[in-house]
């Protein structure tokens, strides 16, 4: 019974890609940046081969490595979570999704609040603590929704669970959703729901994303199509609209979704486990939290003991990211382009270090070609 577990690192960089300077993220080191905090320690992940990976020069390498180890290039236009996840998956995206440095177009805000009945406040980007904080008190004395982007594709509304439920909020979402197709359609729609008063306006746990449908065949498609279980631990479900998902359990975030993930590893099934574990981008890396990050990597890192011990025979653990978030670089407080490391470990996997490969997609190849099944998409199995 063949089982890949597949975990994301969200936005764990390992370093600047060649292109980097034309996305505004020239220098950008998320790795480099949270090595420095003395909160920092991945040592089970040196023993893997972590620090053994191309262009890692942060840390003290491994004499030997116990994992097959590659940096990770990113063929795709783009550095955000919905682009990084479906090329791991197997779909590169020749074209950026649209952003808007600017705001939304009337057109697209007129229809949004004619459809849910609401104004609009803010149509800008900006940082998710920080709009709460300017617009909260006008939202809670009108009821018009905070609607705001950032440097990524997305339409965010954030609303005060007390003027606007949570079930509300989502079903606006999905109205956002349906209008944001074609020409405007933007990876994801994120549900912000925010607590508290003027002055200590708190972001909830129960915030939900709406990706965009992938648009081309995916890993998880063809492994479902083939009778295999596709798990979805995470944000994942979100990332990829529900499409090639047998089975999905939503986080509040790392801890839980590790504790998640050893769960499965006790459980009979064959197929992959699709994990993204989320807080390292969403609570750090946009918030320039340094020691935070490492705190929050120092920990996966004690826990991957237990996860590698419960492997199974014929079970594979590769461990990836999907662009960076270099907590570090105080530019801005966006994605960065950024290389993405992989490790891949298990008892019938030969360690070598396979040096940078040219894209994302490979990891589906791989995942692919252990399950003896034919790829539909570009990239190279790394097995």
């Amino acid at each position: 019974m063949k089982r890949v577990f597949l975990i994301v690192l969200d936005s764990f960089g390992i370093g600047e890609m060649p292109d980097a300077a034309e996305y505004g993220d020239k220098g950008t080191n998320t790795l480099a940046s949270v090595a420095k905090s003395p909160y920092f320690s991945m040592e089970n992940m040196k023993k893997l081969g972590f620090f053994n990976i191309d262009g890692v020069d942060c840390h003290e390498k491994a004499d030997t490595i116990q994992a097959t180890i590659a940096r990770m290039t990113e063929k795709s236009k783009g550095k955000d979570t919905t682009i990084g996840h479906w090329e791991i998956a197997g779909i590169c995206s020749e074209k950026p999704l649209p952003t808007y440095p600017d705001g939304f177009p009337k057109e697209v805000l007129d229809e949004f609040s004619q459809r849910t009945g609401r104004g609009v406040l803010c149509n800008a980007p900006y940082s998710g603590t920080e709009v709460i904080k300017a617009y909260g008190k006008e939202h809670m004395e009108t009821g018009k929704l905070i609607v705001y982007t950032s440097a990524d594709s997305v339409f965010q509304i954030a609303a005060h669970e007390d003027i606007v439920p949570v079930e509300a909020l989502y079903e606006y979402c999905e109205i956002a959703r349906e209008i944001l197709q074609g020409e405007h359609g933007v990876g994801r729609v994120i549900a912000r729901p925010f607590i508290g008063e003027e002055g200590n306006f708190t972001r909830t746990a129960k915030r939900h994303d709406y990706s965009l449908m992938p648009p081309k065949t995916t890993m998880l498609d063809v492994l479902k199509e083939n009778g295999k279980a596709v798990i979805a631990v995470g944000k994942i479900k979100d990332i990829f609209a529900g499409k090639g998902i047998t089975e999905f359990v939503y986080t509040k975030g790392n801890e839980e979704g590790i504790e998640r993930t050893l769960e499965y590893l006790d459980k009979d099934f064959e197929g992959l486990c699709f994990i993204n574990l989320v807080d390292y981008d969403m609570l750090y890396g946009h918030r320039n939290d340094v020691d935070g990050y490492a705190k929050a990597l120092t920990y996966f890192d004690e826990k991957l003991p237990e996860i590698m011990a419960k492997l199974r025979e014929d079970d594979i653990l590769m461990i990836t990211a999907d662009h960076g978030c270099d907590p570090g670089y105080t530019v801005s407080t966006d994605h960065s382009r950024e290389y993405t490391p992989f490790l891949m470990y298990g008892k019938t996997v030969e360690p070598k270090n396979l040096g940078t490969r040219d894209t994302f997609a490979d990891i589906a190849a791989t995942v692919l070609n252990y399950f003896e099944m034919t790829k539909p998409f570009a990239g190279e199995s790394m097995l």
